[in-house]
């Protein structure tokens, strides 16, 4: 566990006094009256995580797989600026999303594709992404920027799949806290949304078609929300648990009009959540 204090350092500062920046010398502005609980954003945490999974698991010569989202976005950042800085050399990036490849490219970071001579062919040697629930086996659901399809064929060639959250994401099940995407061909969409509906293993979630923008599931639009890919995506809203994740992936798979679904079941290498206590780290 890294200690609040830690993390806080990271930004800059610490809980109790002024923290020293090492490369210039400057001493940072006393935080002394922030409290526990309201020292860290959200954002802040989520930088945190997505840092400290780079620093970890990422070394100089190796393929990456870079996530979509706003977690995801401060792993690029941290590969961007080690890269400038010369800490990491030769690293040769597949992104995930349209965004994460305009982020990149800005950065400097060279990218490829899956199936390349430069991706060793399809040969990753890490992976980092966010997620929208973890449940204690580590299963996810994934997808509420919209890009769980590159998410998925990307991160299953990674020898290391490493998820950054914070901790509001974690929960005892799936379904409840985060509606599980489903990305459809958009040819009869109403008869696949149909069926998703009557699949036993999804019993009880009420699947919607997402309008307005496909980068989150809240409704700020008239029309279908367009993935990358060219097809539509429908959330699946659940009160209860899915009862079987694993199950329910191999259903939504079978399903005729189904592109692909945001659970990432048996996928996980590790899962590093910052909390307002720090930094913790579960391995599979």
């Amino acid at each position: 566990m890294l200690s609040l204090t830690a993390g806080c350092a990271v930004f800059g500062w610490v809980v109790n006094g002024p923290a020293h920046n090492i490369a210039t010398g400057s001493v940072v502005q006393s935080q002394s009256s922030i409290r526990m609980q309201t020292a860290l954003s959200q954002d802040e945490l989520k930088k945190m995580a997505g840092y400290k999974a780079v620093d970890d698991y990422v070394r100089s010569g190796m393929v990456i797989g870079l996530g979509t989202g706003s977690t995801a976005a401060f792993a690029v950042e941290r590969v961007g600026e080690l890269l400038k800085s010369g800490e990491l050399t030769d690293i040769v990036a597949i992104p995930t999303s349209v965004r994460t490849k305009e982020q990149a490219e800005e950065l400097g970071i060279p990218l490829t594709t899956l199936g390349t001579p430069e991706s060793r062919f399809s040969k990753l040697d890490v992976a980092i992404d966010g997620a929208d629930a973890v449940d204690p086996q580590l299963n996810l659901i994934k997808g509420g920027g919209g890009a769980l399809f590159r998410e998925k064929i990307v991160e299953e060639c990674a020898e290391k799949f490493i998820v950054i959250v914070d901790d509001s994401k974690m929960c005892d099940g799936l379904g409840p806290t985060f509606a599980l995407p489903v990305e459809i061909a958009p040819f009869c969409w109403e008869h696949t949304m149909r069926a998703i509906s009557e699949l036993p293993s999804l019993a009880g979630g009420k699947p919607q078609l997402r309008l307005g923008s496909s980068a989150n599931n809240a409704v700020d639009g008239d029309d279908p929300a367009v993935t990358d890919n060219g097809l539509y995506i429908v959330d699946v809203f659940f009160t209860e648990p899915i009862a079987d994740a694993p199950k329910a992936a191999a259903e939504l798979k079978a399903t005729c009009g189904v592109f692909e679904h945001g659970l990432f079941c048996g996928m996980t290498t590790s899962v590093i959540i910052a909390g307002s206590d720090g930094i913790s780290e579960q391995k599979a």
